[in-house]
């Protein structure tokens, strides 16, 4: 553990490039930041300036091909895949756009099976899940699949899910992308009290400047490099 462990990420020179027709497509080009605990992190940019790769690799979920990735001091994209998953698992939390709920599953369940994987009894899974559905608003929503939820109502058992295990960060791609403005104001609201409320650090994918607005850090992704506004 080099990296100071009171930030929640560092990334260090990130490069990753794709193969496009006969050429090569530099997506991120030497991308370094860093999220502190208790801190919310904007990432501003279009569409398709590489927001998600940058995320995905963040959140150790694709490799990058040069760089480091360090989550609260320790360097994880060089460890094993199985230490990688139990970095992954237990220190982060993530959102996406789109909730990917289980939709078999009730919303209580879809809060409670991240928390059985990482070990945690059924019961004491219940107990937690039922504490994050009543602070995102849910109390009386938990048996509830999510067909039988609304839009917002979906993406705040997401949001539940991904603070189940009291990460330490925590990753969003656009979390309100696909919700109208009220809605997407109000998830943000829940997302953003909720964050705070833990003291873990937050990097927040968003094209919608409004929420940027309300977070500590803006930084902007464009042509591959990461700069502050």
């Amino acid at each position: 553990m080099n990296e100071d462990a009171r930030d929640a990420l560092v990334l260090k020179d990130i490069r990753r490039s794709f193969r496009q027709g006969i050429g090569r497509l530099d997506v991120l080009r030497g991308v370094s930041l860093s999220v502190r605990r208790g801190e919310l992190v904007a990432l501003v940019g279009p569409s398709g300036c590489g927001k998600s790769t940058l995320l995905h690799i963040a959140g150790l979920l694709e490799p990058a091909d040069a760089g480091e990735v360090w989550i609260a001091g320790q360097e994880g994209a060089a460890l094993p895949d199985q230490e990688r998953s139990a970095l992954r698992s237990l220190a982060m939390g993530f959102v996406y756009q789109y909730h990917h709920l289980l939709r078999e599953f009730s919303a209580l369940e879809n809060v409670v099976l991240p928390q059985m994987i990482a070990g945690r009894s059924r019961r004491d899974a219940g107990e937690r899940a039922r504490e994050l559905l009543a602070m995102v608003g849910l109390a009386e929503r938990a048996d509830h699949r999510p067909a039988e939820l609304s839009g917002g109502e979906q993406q705040r058992v997401a949001i539940a899910r991904a603070l189940a295990n009291k990460p330490l960060l925590l990753l969003a791609d656009e979390p309100t992308g696909n919700l109208d403005e009220r809605t997407a104001d109000e998830v943000f609201g829940v997302l953003l009290r909720l964050v705070r409320d833990a003291g873990l650090g937050a990097l927040i994918a968003t094209h919608n400047t409004a929420l940027a607005g309300r977070m500590d850090r803006r930084l902007t992704l464009h042509e591959g490099v990461v700069q502050a506004l």
